[in-house]
C-alpha cells in the first residue's frame, strides 16, 4: 500500500507538472490577459452591467476600454461595474477629459493608449522629435495622474517598431518620461512577421501590453479580410508566441473582438481557446 501511495503521489505531480506547462507562463493564463475592443465592436450590444457580467463568466479579469462618441455618458457606469466585478479597468482608448475625475475619483490609474502621429518632416531625426512633441501635453498629462502613456500601433511609419521605440526613447531622455512605452498589436503588424523576433527585441524594454491575433499570411490580408482571426487560426501566430514565450517577457497580454459580426462574449471565446491550443503545441 506504502508503494502504490508513492506511485499515485508521483503521477499526480508529473500530471500537474504537464498541466502547468500546457499552461504556458503566468502571463497567457485567462485571468491575467487583457479583453481589448470589447464596446463598440460587440454585435449584442452590451452596456456596462452585461459587459461586465459577460468578461467575469469567460474567467477574464481585465479591459482596455475602446469606446465611441456613444459611449461618453456610460465612463462612469462602466467603472463602477468593473470595481463591483472585480474588474480591472487596466486601460482607455485615446483620451477624453471625462476620464480625469474619474481616475482621480474611483483611484484608478489606466494605460492610455494612443496613436503616433507621422509628421512631415525632411530627416528620420526630425520625425522623431516632432511625433515626441506632439506627445507632451498628454505625456504630462498621464504622468500627472499615474497612469502609463502606451504608444499604439496601427501601421504605417507611426506603427514600425524602430519608429516607436525612437519616439519612446526621445521622451524618456529629453523629459524623464519613463512612465511613455509600446502597445503592439499582432493585427496591425502583418508586415513585421518575417522580421518579428529582432522588432520585438527592440520593443521589450518598453513593451506596456501586447494583443495577440491570429496571423494569416500577409498576401492574404486584404482590406479586413482575414486581418482578425481567432488565435490559433492562422499561420504565423504560434511562432511569434513562441518568440515572446523565449523573450522570458512577463508584462500584459491581451486578446481582441473587433469583430462586429460576432458576439463579444464568441469572439473572446474563441481566442481563450485557440490560445490555449497554441500554448498545448
Amino acid at each position: 500500500m506504502h508503494i502504490k501511495f508513492i506511485i499515485l503521489l508521483t503521477v499526480a505531480f508529473c500530471m500537474t507538472q504537464q498541466e502547468s506547462i500546457a499552461a504556458g507562463p503566468e502571463n497567457f493564463q485567462t485571468d491575467q490577459l487583457v479583453a481589448w475592443c470589447i464596446v463598440p465592436f460587440d454585435a449584442n450590444k452590451r452596456g456596462p452591467a452585461a459587459r461586465a457580467e459577460m468578461v467575469k463568466e469567460l474567467g477574464l479579469a481585465r479591459v482596455a476600454y475602446d469606446w465611441r462618441q456613444e459611449h461618453i455618458a456610460q465612463f462612469e457606469e462602466e467603472v463602477q461595474q468593473y470595481q463591483k466585478h472585480g474588474i480591472e479597468f487596466f486601460a482607455f482608448w485615446s483620451w477624453h477629459d471625462s476620464l480625469e475625475p474619474l481616475i482621480e475619483n474611483y483611484d484608478i490609474h489606466p494605460q492610455i493608449w494612443m496613436m503616433l502621429a507621422e509628421p512631415a518632416a525632411a530627416t528620420q531625426d526630425e520625425k522623431v522629435k516632432k511625433a515626441a512633441n506632439q506627445l507632451l501635453p498628454l505625456a504630462l498629462k498621464t504622468q500627472k495622474l499615474g497612469c502609463k502613456l502606451g504608444l499604439y500601433n496601427h501601421g504605417g511609419w507611426a506603427g514600425d517598431p524602430g519608429n516607436m521605440v525612437a519616439v519612446c526613447q526621445y521622451l524618456r531622455k529629453e523629459h524623464n518620461f519613463d512612465h511613455v512605452g509600446i502597445v503592439y498589436n499582432f493585427h496591425h503588424g502583418h508586415e513585421h512577421i518575417e522580421d518579428f523576433a529582432a522588432a520585438f527585441k527592440k520593443m521589450q524594454p518598453y513593451l506596456l501590453c501586447l494583443n495577440l491575433n491570429g496571423m494569416a499570411d500577409p498576401k492574404t490580408v486584404q482590406g479586413n479580410k482575414n486581418k482578425i482571426i481567432p488565435i490559433g487560426d492562422g499561420k504565423h501566430e504560434a511562432a511569434m508566441i513562441q518568440t515572446v514565450i523565449d523573450s522570458d517577457y512577463t508584462g500584459p497580454i491581451g486578446i481582441l473582438d473587433h469583430r462586429s459580426e460576432l458576439d463579444s462574449k464568441e469572439s473572446l471565446r474563441l481566442n481563450i481557446n485557440g490560445l490555449k491550443k497554441v500554448l498545448e503545441q
